[in-house]
């Protein structure tokens, strides 16, 4: 394909693009296909002779569309958002094109500069503390990792690296201080987080050979500071080392909060480090209205959150603020021949910050949304969905047959039938067989309970209208049936 073909190609794929997302709601928002369907439609080995673009083209719609889940539909109600915008897909378009591999500064200085700007300016929107910001001039700063299962990895591998080199005798600086014997300190070391916390904060702990301890909530499935302070407290004495502790804002299975600033005290006083999980939710503090949910972060060593979830920024963008940069450079710090440049230790080298080497530039995405929509339009944005959120809640309550089983806070509302486990169960997966909207569901405590989230940038108050007189249409039917036969 040559530069001519390639503007062809490019322009119907954009024409094809943008008709798929102006008509998504004409499709059913769940593939009806079984595993393997798609073994016999592509061969088992490539083509000896190039196939034409038209044939390629043909094929997304045969081969690929039947079995797709239809994230950026109305009608997908299922797990949290995942960000969508023309803006968003343009940058992936340059990027792509561009094909730099940011690893260092000189492999690309633009992309090493436009991410540190652009993780300031997402920093201002949220009104972090200074020391968070690269125009502090101090030791924090930002970096785009790929999910928030990345960020909690990173600093839990930055804080268990520095923790081991204290207990060994060694300073945060790497220079021993004294001769201590380090075996066995990693089978001491223990980790902290709420029950309610995604399942990618206890997988940190598998990969980063630490325990880890799932601690109890309150009536509001918040964790609080007396808990924390009272396991940190037995595993001391027990002869272990606490070291590190996840608040989550904002959990997947109700949108929760932990108390950060009880969290953050006892941290403080522990000299535990302190992560601050708010993949989902963490993008409405650019809200005022919102921001006091985030009270406390001048406490903690770290902060993540997704602007592929809820900024309109496609996938794959995370966002994650340290207050020191160097306990994570410290980490990750190897440093072959070939990748040393004379720029080096005046500027960030992106490499020191993550597990991979390489990295596409994803500041990118950033920098085309934050200019096309502005604060106002991505806050906006926010406050339309939980608008609908707090729509669908209203609806809900006019039914008996349903209830409502937490406060709904941002764009995620939790309810189910009045009625068994089995029953709910049941009901979810006659819901999803209909293909008509997508749930999905969690289990808090026992309780089998049905998560409705508002997810699609296009979603109006005529889709969440449809959704539920889905659910109740479905529920006039199932509930009957229930009865009877119980």
């Amino acid at each position: 394909m040559d530069g001519d073909q390639f503007r062809v190609a490019a322009n119907q794929l954009a024409e094809y693009i943008t008709n798929y997302l102006d008509n998504i709601r004409d499709r059913p928002v769940l593939p009806d296909v079984q595993p393997f369907y798609l073994q016999e439609m592509v061969p088992e080995s490539a083509p000896d002779e190039p196939e034409p673009w038209d044939t390629i083209f043909g094929d997304i719609e045969r081969v690929i569309l039947p079995g797709m889940t239809h994230w950026h539909s109305p009608r997908f109600n299922a797990y949290f958002p995942t960000a969508n915008s023309y803006p968003a897909i343009l940058a992936d378009m340059l990027s792509a094109a561009l094909g730099c591999i940011g690893f260092t500064w000189v492999a690309s200085p633009a992309c090493t500069e436009l991410e540190m700007r652009m993780m300031d300016w997402l920093g201002r929107m949220l009104n972090l503390p200074e020391e968070f910001l690269f125009s502090s001039n101090g030791h924090g700063g930002g970096v785009i990792q790929g999910t928030a299962s990345e960020a909690t990895l990173v600093t839990l591998l930055a804080a268990r690296n520095k923790t081991l080199s204290i207990q060994d005798g060694f300073s945060s600086t790497g220079i021993p201080s004294a001769s201590v014997d380090k075996s066995g300190l990693l089978e001491k070391l223990v980790a902290y987080c709420s029950s309610q916390a995604h399942s990618s904060v206890e997988r940190a702990g598998l990969l980063g050979a630490v325990r880890f301890r799932l601690l109890e909530t309150d009536d509001s499935l918040s964790l609080r500071g007396h808990t924390l302070k009272d396991a940190i407290e037995r595993d001391q004495a027990a002869g272990l080392i606490p070291f590190y502790v996840v608040a989550t804002l904002g959990t997947t299975n109700s949108c929760a909060f932990d108390n950060l600033q009880e969290l953050g005290e006892i941290c403080h006083q522990k000299k535990l480090w302190l992560h601050v999980d708010a993949a989902y939710a963490g993008s409405a503090f650019i809200c005022p209205e919102f921001r006091h949910l985030l009270n406390g972060i001048e406490l903690a060593d770290s902060f993540n959150l997704n602007p592929h979830k809820w900024l309109m920024v496609n996938f794959d963008c995370s966002a994650l603020w340290l207050k020191d940069r160097g306990s994570l450079v410290n980490s990750f710090n190897v440093d072959p021949v070939y990748l040393k440049h004379d720029k080096q230790g005046q500027i960030p080298d992106y490499r020191h910050w993550q597990i991979p080497l390489g990295r596409r530039f994803r500041s990118l995405k950033m920098w085309f949304v934050m200019r096309s929509y502005g604060v106002k339009g991505l806050q906006e944005h926010i406050r339309k969905q939980v608008k609908l959120a707090h729509e669908f809640e209203s609806l809900a309550k006019t039914d008996p047959r349903f209830e409502l089983k937490h406060p709904v806070i941002m764009g995620l509302v939790t309810f189910r039938l009045k009625g068994s486990n089995e029953m709910n169960e049941q009901f979810v997966k006659t819901i999803n067989q209909r293909r008509k909207i997508h749930i999905t569901p969690t289990k808090i405590r026992g309780e089998f309970i049905i998560r409705f989230a508002v997810c699609a940038r296009t979603t109006v108050s005529s889709d969440i209208e449809f959704a539920w007189n889905e659910l109740r249409s479905v529920a006039d039917n199932f509930v009957s049936t229930v009865t009877i036969s119980g």
